[in-house]
């Protein structure tokens, strides 16, 4: 039996903390979630036999959603004409950055677009934040 134990293998680990997010020109600080994956379909192909010949790639989908809370929402809308909805801001990346061990990793979200807009608070709330979802076409990793 291995009585081998790792302790602190890592060190300090990257956490909210580390994660800088870049929104619309400027570093967001009224962010409570970001979230943000992409998904490749890959499949086996089926030949002579019962084992796969080859691999079929199909469609290629990003997905994200950002949590800002009320106060950089309303900066937001007040960064817009009035009359001019979220959803109708033009395309823009989100440039997320994550310092490790002085060493930034940078991903990028691109050509966002909000998709929804809203409030939701309840009874006994000490904030109120709102989930948007993003439409993004591709994300670049680690660029």
């Amino acid at each position: 039996m291995n009585n081998t134990r790792i302790i602190n293998h890592f060190g300090k680990v990257a956490g909210w903390n580390s994660t800088t997010v870049r929104l619309l020109g400027r570093d967001v600080i009224g962010i409570t979630e970001l979230m943000y994956n992409d998904n490749q379909e890959i499949e086996g192909v089926k030949g002579a036999g019962a084992f796969d010949v080859g691999v079929g790639e199909g469609n290629y989908q990003a997905t994200a959603s950002i949590t800002l809370t009320q106060e950089e929402r309303l900066a937001l809308l007040n960064s817009l004409p009035p009359g001019i909805r979220i959803q109708q801001i033009d395309a823009f990346p989100i440039i997320v950055a994550y310092d490790y061990n002085g060493t930034i990793y940078t991903d990028v979200i691109r050509a966002c677009r909000f998709k929804n807009n809203g409030v939701e608070v309840k009874q006994g709330d000490k904030s109120i934040a709102f989930k948007f979802e993003l439409y993004t076409p591709a994300i670049d990793w680690n660029v």
